[in-house]
């Protein structure tokens, strides 16, 4: 690479290139490792001790609970199912076009509202442990899924504050 190259910004091809690039990389397996390594810990929770810990719960944070467990197996799932469709890109079992289909079926969204915070404090801790991984988990990837797509947002980089505070949020599990 000349000093050039070095120097000039990159482009939105570039960032397309590197997005591409990433899910044949290694660290990418560490990202789809961590992915699914955190659907399994997140099973097991709900079904042992998450059982345990919701039966002690008064009424109200018990639907809360119910819920948030339901949120968090949706969001977890489409996950799971963004990164299994990229590593079958990256193994050559998928086109890049093929793999768009399959992604336009299962989008990963905006991150979900949290309940009020009265009731996330009274959630178990394992819950709120698995939430906030899994926050974080889907804000990462819809940032790469963004600049795989060419849709990154300008904003990102025009308010990096406001990026702070919302990673802030995902990370405590709490709505400003």
């Amino acid at each position: 690479m000349n000093d050039a190259q070095l120097m000039d910004p990159p482009t939105e091809e570039g960032a397309l290139s590197f997005a591409r690039r990433f899910v044949r990389s290694d660290a990418f397996m560490l990202l789809f490792r961590e992915g699914m390594g955190l659907v399994e810990q997140t099973a097991a929770y709900l079904d042992g001790q998450g059982r345990k810990d919701a039966a002690t719960l008064p009424r109200e944070v018990a639907l809360s609970y119910a819920t948030e467990s339901m949120r968090l197996t949706t969001r977890l799932m489409q996950l799971a199912s963004w990164l299994l469709t990229q590593r079958a890109v990256a193994e050559g079992e998928l086109t890049t076009e093929q793999a768009r289909t399959e992604q336009s079926k299962v989008r990963i969204g905006e991150p979900m509202g949290s309940p009020a915070e009265h009731i996330v404090v009274q959630l178990p801790q394992g819950l709120r442990d698995l939430m906030a991984h899994a926050g974080r988990l889907q804000a990462r990837v819809r940032h790469l899924e963004n600049q795989m797509n060419g849709t990154a947002d300008a904003s990102e980089a025009a308010n990096p504050v406001q990026n702070q505070l919302a990673s802030l949020q995902a990370r405590l599990g709490i709505a400003w």
